[in-house]
C-alpha cells in the first residue's frame, strides 16, 4: 500500500479497481489545513485522464504491472500482430486503440515490452527513441533559412515527420515515440 504523499510521478496504482499511471503529482499545504496531493492519472486500459487529490488518510494499492518481452510482426486493416519473443508461433493480435500513437513507429521484428495486469495485456511500452530510415525527401531548396528551415520526409514505417535541411533519403534518424519528433541523425 502506498501513502499518500508516495504516490508520485511514474508509479502505478489500483484506483477504482482499474490500473492508473501517475502522470503528475504535487503535495501541498492549503493555508492551516492538511497537505493534499494533487495527482493527474491516466487509465491503462481506456487511456482517460482524471485529477484526483489524496488526502493524508489516504491510501491506495500499488498496482503489479508486469513486463512481459513480444515482438511485432506487421499490421493489416488496425490489427497489429505479434509473437512472444520467445516462440514465434504464439501469435496474437491487439487493437489499434490498445497500442496508442506508437504504433506510428512500430517496425516488423522489433522486440518491444508489453504491460500486464492480471495477465492480461493493457498496453505497449515503446522505447523513447527509435531509429527509422529516410525512404523519400525532398532535395533542399534554398531559402530563408535563418530561423531553422524544416521539410517533410517519409520514414520505413510510413509516417510522414518534420526534419532539417540537411536530412537525405536513405539516411538514418532516431524519433521521439512520446512526442513524435525528430531528434537526431545516426
Amino acid at each position: 500500500m502506498l501513502e499518500y504523499s508516495e504516490i508520485k510521478k511514474g508509479k502505478y496504482i489500483v484506483f477504482e479497481d482499474e490500473p492508473w499511471e501517475v502522470i503528475d503529482s504535487h503535495v501541498f499545504r492549503k493555508q492551516q489545513r492538511k497537505p493534499v496531493n494533487a495527482t493527474k492519472l491516466r487509465n491503462l486500459i481506456t487511456n482517460r485522464m482524471t485529477e484526483v487529490s489524496f488526502h493524508v488518510s489516504d491510501k491506495v494499492e500499488e498496482a503489479g504491472i508486469d513486463k512481459k518481452e513480444i515482438k511485432y510482426l506487421y499490421a493489416n486493416r488496425g490489427e497489429y500482430w505479434f509473437s512472444e519473443a520467445s516462440d514465434p508461433t504464439k501469435r496474437f493480435k491487439l487493437e489499434e486503440d490498445l497500442i496508442g500513437s506508437g504504433a506510428q513507429f512500430l517496425k516488423s521484428n522489433i522486440l518491444i515490452d508489453a504491460m500486464l495486469f492480471d495477465n492480461k495485456i493493457i498496453g505497449i511500452k515503446l522505447p523513447i527513441k527509435m531509429e527509422l530510415k529516410v525512404i523519400e525527401a525532398h532535395p533542399a531548396t534554398k531559402g530563408n533559412t535563418a530561423q531553422g528551415a524544416t521539410k517533410t520526409v517519409k520514414l520505413e514505417t510510413g509516417v510522414e515527420l518534420q526534419v532539417p535541411m540537411f536530412i537525405k533519403e536513405g539516411d538514418v534518424v532516431r524519433v521521439n515515440t512520446e512526442t513524435g519528433d525528430y531528434a537526431d541523425r545516426i
